[in-house]
């Protein structure tokens, strides 16, 4: 694969007319190959001018016609860099989604992440669940497996996962997870419950009250999001492509 190229990971999980919808993709970021799969959050900036914010990968396909590679995203922003600010009802821990997805060619995605994330301190910091714990009957699998179930209807990502193994990469390396409120406030009332319990009294706890989600990462950084806004210049961003949008509404509406 060369340095600046891109490639689908993984079989389709899907076609429709003239789209092929994949689950993953690999590129290269500063020189090192990277996948990214539906349902990871990363960092990202929009511009360079723009503060760093989350994206949460939602879709992947391929135009046919065009040979366009498609993703789209969800974008999450701090409250103190939306139009509104940061006022005394926003959590410490919460971002606040842009309220319509963002359609963007791969190759633009790409140079959207943001590799060095130092400067982020917002979301919570906590300890995970051991992974030697959950090696036990198969406990991280079936949590990975439950995980995808519930993030990304029901695909199977034995595959991506293997194809990340190999490149040394594993879902304990997620840094950043959004979760929905009522997730937030399960996850911490967890925390408070099970404070100073072994861990191997937790890793079936948290996956009750996470299905899965943050018990197999590495310290990640906890936020939630309970609301939306209008980002009032993400539209006149060259990259965003609404016409792939309409394109790809119109004909699965039409089907």
């Amino acid at each position: 694969m060369e340095p600046n190229s891109l490639q689908w990971v993984g079989s389709p999980c899907g076609l429709h007319g003239p789209y092929i919808f994949y689950k993953a993709f690999q590129f290269h970021l500063e020189g090192k190959p990277r996948i990214l799969s539906l349902g990871d959050f990363f960092f990202v900036r929009c511009t360079p001018k723009d503060p760093i914010c989350i994206a949460e990968l939602q879709l992947l396909w391929e135009e046919r016609t065009s040979r366009q590679l498609l993703s789209s995203s969800k974008l999450y922003f701090l409250p103190e860099d939306t139009p509104q600010g940061r006022n005394s009802d926003h959590g410490e821990d919460e971002v606040i989604a842009v309220s319509e997805k963002v359609i963007v060619k791969l190759e633009d995605l790409v140079k959207w992440v943001h590799s060095d994330f130092s400067k982020w301190r917002c979301g919570l910091h906590t300890g995970s669940v051991k992974t030697a714990a959950l090696g036990r009957n198969g406990q991280k699998e079936a949590l990975l497996k439950y995980r995808q179930s519930t993030l990304n209807s029901g695909l199977n990502f034995k595959d991506v996962l293997k194809e990340k193994a190999d490149l040394g990469e594993d879902e304990e390396e997620t840094n950043v997870i959004v979760l929905s409120y009522p997730q937030y406030c399960r996850y911490r009332s967890m925390l408070k419950r099970i404070q100073d319990k072994p861990s191997s009294i937790l890793t079936d706890q948290f996956a009750l009250a996470l299905g899965g989600i943050a018990v197999v990462s590495k310290n990640p950084q906890i936020l939630y999001c309970r609301d939306t806004f209008d980002h009032p210049t993400l539209i006149e961003n060259e990259s965003i492509c609404d016409e792939f949008e309409e394109r790809l509404t119109s004909h699965c509406s039409s089907k």
